[in-house]
């Protein structure tokens, strides 16, 4: 199967795979890594890499090149280059400013711990911070507009959520690092992201990133949320519970590849399991169908 690295002529549907560099990739990755590929490979679209490094303490050096390594060696190609968060302070400045002019986002200067016996932060500084002197960060005001997020999503359905039950979520944070929210929108808006393919663990933060689309003007893309992958102990799969890395040898790789099609309900061939990955793949994307993806969590088996 010839790279795909390069698409001349952009096409309408682009999607995206925004790993946070603390560590080599696990299956749950390869899992949300493939279906996102696939899903915009079968529509003939863009397939970007972007690297979510906006949290230096978490992110050792040469992490996101293990990333890149592991994503090749399963034949996971991205179109143009690589995009790294840390390039667009500027980006996520701008895109604060605009909520504070609108008066969407405010300075806060409360401690966890003073709000500790709240399920979610009860917006003491909405009008003012409570401690001036104190280091701020700053919040997505959820009590004015809408108070419900609604969209479709692909495997999941109508969702419908109360934003003011999430609380006012952290924009940019007290030591001065940008926080998730903002940086994922701002970034999915700049490259023009239409399709969005994640793991279901991050379900509950898209009514905040459509809040924000909403306000900062953006286009929503379309989500599609995954099942978790779980361990046998029922544990989802994750670098905190020891994942194992994914494997860089080809006759690692192979029938590895095979257990995460399977897994995402795309039934390939037994026949399939020790073929080069470019065979895997070129089969997979002819035959993919999100809507064969199960309703429920899956657990990972062992490959041999």
């Amino acid at each position: 199967m010839p790279s795909q690295r390069h698409i001349e002529h952009g096409p309408a549907v682009v999607g995206r795979f925004a790993p946070t560099p603390s560590g080599p990739l696990h299956f749950g990755s390869l899992l949300a890594a493939l279906a996102s590929w696939l899903d915009v490979r079968s529509q003939g679209g863009r397939w970007l890499l972007r690297i979510e490094d906006i949290d230096p303490p978490r992110c050792p050096p040469g992490a996101s090149d293990t990333i890149i390594k592991q994503l090749d060696a399963f034949g996971l190609y991205h179109d143009g280059a690589v995009e790294y968060q840390h390039d667009h302070d500027s980006d996520y400045q701008m895109a604060l400013d605009a909520l504070v002019n609108a008066g969407m986002a405010y300075p806060c200067s409360c401690s966890r711990k003073e709000w500790q016996h709240f399920s979610v932060y009860p917006g003491w500084c909405r009008h003012g911070p409570l401690h001036p002197e104190r280091d701020v960060a700053w919040r997505l005001r959820t009590d004015i507009g809408d108070p419900d997020i609604c969209w479709q999503d692909r495997r999941m359905g109508h969702q419908r959520w109360s934003l003011p039950e999430l609380g006012d979520v952290v924009l940019k944070r007290r030591d001065g690092l940008w926080a998730y929210q903002l940086a994922v929108v701002a970034d999915d808006a700049r490259q023009g992201i239409t399709d969005i393919v994640r793991g279901a663990d991050l379900l509950d933060n898209t009514p905040w990133q459509v809040r924000l689309q909403q306000a900062l003007g953006y286009p929503t893309p379309r989500y599609l949320h995954l099942p978790l992958v779980v361990a046998a102990n029922g544990q989802k799969l994750s670098k905190q519970n020891m994942a194992p890395a994914l494997p860089l040898q080809d006759h690692a790789v192979r029938p590895l590849l095979h257990d995460a099609l399977t897994l995402l309900g795309q039934s390939p061939e037994q026949s399939m399991r020790h073929a080069p990955v470019s065979h895997q793949l070129s089969a997979a994307v002819n035959g993919w169908r999100p809507h064969f993806l199960t309703s429920h969590n899956v657990q990972q088996t062992t490959s041999s």
